[in-house]
């Protein structure tokens, strides 16, 4: 099958150019083998099962025997033997040349088990499933990059080519570079809620060895997905989780299963952004709740398009996780996180994307035209009252937003005559 560009393709080519070696987190199934398969000149797949015991058996006499080979070198899965990151290190420091290994993994390892952090030979960058540039539906037309760059750019006009329908569909399969090979819709529909049951049977064991309940982790996700994009409390959430199953449950063995689904990348949830614009006891500091991509939290609800045509105020906080995964991958050549706001009064905006240079965008995320004037006056009070604290506060002020944005399930991309962009989710790129 023909390789779909990924908008990490340029990330990692730039980090093995300056890094000795580049670790791709992210979720399992998100494509990363894939991605650094397309720059490796030789590869190792830890889990291949006609060499794994092998493997292991040389990473625990003598590591840097696996790591012979033309460079850039894939070690795939190398977090089933964690001695190989120190080997890794040692052989960059003896070779003292860029771009001679690529670490693949989809959960994070116990640092404990590595001597040394790899500080200035191995760098990490981390990926998602696809965007909907990346999977082909996107028409492109308008440049995340070019608005934050170019205060000109022309968006007018720019148009998207998915319905509703189209948005639904694409939220409810995912991202996940599989569902390229299934050969029906239906098919697609199946590769997120395999990816959940796997997840609660076996990755969330298999990532340190620890046996945890495979009922009670699916409840955990489930209570996740019900309270998607909210800002639910955990002890709300493992109330929902107790009551609904008569399972037994405590907090510390809540916290403990949630760190394992965060180390897995499946939860990612957002934190708050707590400018000093109002009282930091009216802004709400608890995380937001949400995926790695918008069809876990589907397979979870066993939702499908269908139903959820009928269901658009839920759908509503699964295309905000979608807004949120694509805005992520666009701009992941400039080290982007995003945050939220929300205050007592009402005052928000669905999420702040941050790029490293401290410019930053507020967005809002509304399906239909029916909800943009209330988006565009949240984003236009917030801008009101970061001028308002820069009046007063000279000494340090805090940065005007670069761009106030809107993504929305229409058609059409355009800017308000007070700033606001108007913006498709399906006319986006990088």
């Amino acid at each position: 099958m023909e390789y779909l560009s990924r908008t990490a393709d340029t990330m990692l080519q730039n980090l093995l150019d300056a890094f000795g070696a580049v670790l791709i987190e992210g979720p399992k199934w998100c494509g990363k083998t894939t991605t650094a398969e397309q720059t490796a000149k030789s590869v190792i797949r830890m889990q291949d099962t006609d060499m794994r015991d092998e493997y292991l058996a040389t990473a625990m006499s003598k590591p840097s025997l696996l790591l012979h080979g033309d460079t850039p070198r894939l070690i795939d899965e190398w977090q089933d033997a964690p001695v190989l990151w120190d080997a890794i290190r040692t052989m960059v420091d003896k070779r003292s040349q860029p771009g001679q290994f690529i670490l693949t993994g989809s959960n994070a390892v116990d640092k404990s088990q590595i001597h040394h952090s790899g500080n200035g030979r191995i760098t990490k960058m981390s990926m998602l499933p696809m965007s909907l540039w990346e999977s082909g539906e996107s028409t492109g037309e308008v440049s995340l990059l070019e608005l934050f760059n170019n205060p000109n750019y022309d968006i007018d006009g720019c148009q998207s080519k998915m319905s509703i329908e189209n948005l639904i569909f694409a939220a409810c399969r995912g991202g996940w570079p599989g569902t390229l090979m299934a050969r029906s819709e239906k098919a697609q529909l199946l590769i997120a809620r395999n990816y959940v049951r796997t997840v609660c049977s076996e990755d969330i064991s298999r990532i340190d060895g620890k046996r945890r309940n495979e009922k009670l982790a699916m409840m955990i996700l489930r209570s996740y997905a019900r309270n998607i994009s909210s800002l639910v409390k955990k002890t709300t959430m493992l109330a929902d989780v107790v009551s609904s199953e008569e399972i037994e449950c405590g907090i510390d063995t809540f916290n403990d299963y949630v760190n394992a689904l965060e180390r897995l990348f499946v939860i990612q949830d957002i934190d708050a952004w707590c400018p000093a614009i109002r009282s930091k006891t009216v802004i709400r500091s608890s995380s937001k709740r949400g995926f790695c991509d918008p069809s876990i939290a589907v397979a979870l609800l066993g939702l499908t398009p269908e139903a959820l045509t009928t269901q658009l105020k839920t759908f509503g906080f699964i295309f905000e996780q979608m807004c949120v995964r694509d805005m992520k991958a666009y701009t992941q050549g400039l080290y982007s996180h995003v945050s939220y706001y929300h205050d007592r009064y009402g005052l928000e905006a669905d999420f702040v994307l941050h790029l490293e240079d401290g410019r930053y965008a507020l967005v809002e995320c509304k399906l239909g035209s029916k909800e943009i004037e209330d988006g565009a006056s949240h984003l236009l009070e917030l801008k009101r009252l970061i001028h308002k604290h820069n009046e007063k506060e000279k000494q340090m002020p805090i940065r005007d937003p670069d761009l106030l944005i809107i993504l929305t399930g229409g058609q059409m991309a355009y800017t308000r005559p007070d700033g606001v962009k108007i913006i498709p989710l399906g006319c986006l790129k990088d």
